[in-house]
């Protein structure tokens, strides 16, 4: 359900850029914050996130890694809201971001590397213990793909 809204979101914006950040942010608001409600796993929810953002940037040409770090920082933020599991909701959004990167021509390295640092990103602007949270979630291996974090510098923080 969550990837579905995100294609449709991602198409029906047309857009890139801007537009489609602020469409990506709406969503994945509504699908954090309802998986919350009903007490749905929050990691699932973000790799169907991710998944769903990557095929519908797919079908309207943009750039698939800046996108994948947006959806990441997007779904960190909108858990940290909700009070939900951080680290779960950054392993979701790399998995995701593994499995849908050969549908947009991407390698699952970059992809996950994008996803890892778009969450870390968005840690960093929660707290200290929200950065240590994903980056140990992130640290190592995630499906078959040697997880590369970029740290963000201290300016972007």
């Amino acid at each position: 359900t969550v990837s579905g809204s995100l294609v449709n979101a991602v198409k029906q914006t047309g857009a890139v850029g801007g537009a489609l950040t602020g469409a990506i942010s709406e969503v994945v608001r509504g699908a954090i914050q309802g998986a919350s409600e009903v007490g749905s796993d929050l990691g699932s929810t973000a790799k169907g996130a991710v998944l769903g953002v990557l095929r519908g940037t797919k079908e309207v040409g943009g750039e698939a890694i800046d996108t994948i770090g947006t959806t990441a920082g997007a779904l960190v933020k909108e858990t940290a809201e909700v009070g939900g599991d951080l680290a779960a909701v950054a392993k979701g959004t790399v998995e995701g971001a593994i499995e849908g990167a050969k549908d947009v021509g991407v390698s699952a390295e970059d992809a996950a590397s994008a996803a890892a640092t778009g969450a870390l990103k968005a840690a960093g602007a929660i707290s200290t213990t929200a950065v240590d949270q994903v980056r140990n979630a992130l640290t190592g291996t995630i499906s078959g793909v040697k997880v590369v974090l970029k740290e963000p510098f201290k300016g972007d923080e």
